[in-house]
């Protein structure tokens, strides 16, 4: 059997779960259904070498270092990681994956998956994929549609047509509607013959690529270039910046689903959402026997049909109920499960005022490790860096701030204007402004150093790079 090649789509910002989801670790690279991510979990699902190459990834800049570590975390080589320049939608991502198959083989099949979708039954799911690959080698573009249950406001919706002769639960597609609201939603439940767009597609890499260049061909054209020019560096794929910024930005359900004649749609039933409200994961979570959803510490009383998640501190709730509760550390939200879809327009609100909650987590990953910020003031700021075993910082320097740096576990190498030292537990050192320094773990266990800056202006990019071995930009000397 033809090895099925999955594309997992990972350029979404999963907004309306914020506080947990944010710019720089969004709803993919977080853990919401079980310990691991919601990526690790859907790169899992197509992991059978059996059944599938190993996954092509999509992402942008941003996330790449967070998403090959999850990967190597649980043993996932992706064929390629592209990195897209900037956001182009998903019928540009979707493209660029069909470019690069047809490469090498022009008919094998593609499954295109969202990185943040909720599958709860594998083997159904896989089963699913296997029956709908047989269609889409003949030429189809399959999606997978999940039964309609509810009047859904956040959902697309699928309706079908006539049934395909000789396969069970497999419809041609009649229309589209996308996210109605609640009285057409409730129509569409009525007519019973409708399905959830699971956003989870089957098709031959040159039947993308026909419809693509029929439909939309300027995304056809300027994908192609970008491929065809498209360097790669260590382990990523960079495709050609000024190709791809001319690609027009639409989703591939406007470009190509809902204008190809070449669509069937397949009844599936694994377990499946989108997950895209906390009122979504609480209908997903397990509940005690006031419907309650709590993760963390917290106390409830005479409360009901609550999600509640802690990551720090104690939530103590009396008299609530139909509510969301969720505490991230610099950040509580509080609102009902009926207004769960307007955390999206808070967090517009937050990106327009500035705020820095809505872009990263006091926590945040980087290449050789993370940092955590525990305490920030007008002219100072206290991180803790994790530098993992073997891994150093860039070589830097700072125009608008000093540095004091405390080893409290594992063994430092500091190199301060050309000088390198080593520093114990309990040994500091001070980083001067304007001068170059970079910190390697030179030992074999996790490096923890307090930082402690000092300074007019102390955001993070107020740093000078002079040489970086994870080939980030290198800042100009001005």
């Amino acid at each position: 059997m033809a090895l099925i090649q999955p594309v997992i789509l990972s350029g979404g910002s999963g907004t309306r779960l914020w506080p947990v989801s944010r710019v720089l670790l969004p709803k993919q690279l977080q853990a919401l259904t079980s310990k691991l991510t919601m990526l690790q979990e859907t790169a899992l699902r197509v992991s059978d070498p059996s059944r599938f190459s190993p996954p092509i990834v999509i992402s942008n800049e941003e996330h790449r270092f967070p998403i090959a570590a999850q990967l190597e975390e649980i043993g996932v080589k992706p064929l390629h990681h592209v990195l897209e320049p900037a956001g182009r939608n998903t019928a540009a991502a979707c493209a660029i994956a069909a470019h690069l198959v047809s490469e090498t083989d022009p008919k094998q099949t593609l499954l295109i998956l969202p990185s943040d979708h909720l599958v709860t039954d594998t083997d159904r799911f896989v089963t699913g994929i296997s029956t709908g690959a047989e269609l889409a080698g003949s030429g189809a573009i399959v999606l997978f549609g999940i039964p309609a249950t509810r009047p859904e406001t956040g959902y697309g919706y699928i309706v079908r047509g006539t049934a395909q002769s000789g396969r069970a639960k497999s419809y041609k597609v009649d229309s589209f509607v996308e996210k109605p609201d609640m009285a057409t939603a409730q129509e569409l439940i009525a007519a019973r013959n409708c399905y959830w767009n699971s956003g989870i597609f089957l098709m031959r890499a040159d039947t993308l690529l026909d419809e693509m260049e029929r439909l939309r061909p300027q995304i056809y054209q300027m994908t192609g270039e970008a491929v065809a020019h498209a360097s790669r560096q260590t382990d990523f794929l960079r495709v050609e910046t000024s190709s791809f910024l001319r690609t027009p930005s639409e989703p591939i359900d406007k470009a190509v689903m809902e204008r190809s004649d070449r669509l069937c749609v397949l009844q599936a039933e694994f377990g499946w959402s989108d997950i895209g409200s906390w009122s979504a994961l609480w209908d997903v979570s397990a509940k005690d026997r006031n419907g309650n959803a709590v993760l963390g510490d917290a106390m409830l009383l005479d409360s009901r049909n609550c999600f509640i998640r802690s990551e720090r501190a104690l939530i103590a709730a009396v008299g609530v109920d139909d509510t969301v509760i969720i505490e991230d550390g610099d950040a509580v939200l509080v609102c009902s499960k009926s207004h769960a879809q307007g955390v999206k327009e808070l967090v517009e609100r937050m990106r327009q005022q500035g705020r820095r909650e809505q872009l990263n987590h006091l926590q945040v990953t980087r290449p050789w490790g993370r940092f955590e910020t525990i305490s920030a003031g007008a002219n100072y700021q206290v991180k803790v860096l994790h530098v993992k075993p073997g891994a150093a910082l860039s070589l830097q320097f700072h125009r608008r701030r000093a540095e004091h740096w405390v080893v409290v576990q594992g063994t430092a190498e500091v190199t301060l204007d050309g000088e390198a030292k080593i520093l114990g537990p309990s040994e500091a050192i001070d980083i001067p402004l304007g001068v170059p320094h970079r910190l390697r773990n030179a030992g074999s266990e996790p490096l923890l150093v307090i930082e402690v800056q000092l300074g007019s202006y102390l955001g993070e990019d107020d740093i000078v790079r002079l040489e970086d071995p994870y080939r980030r930009a290198i800042s100009p000397m001005t």
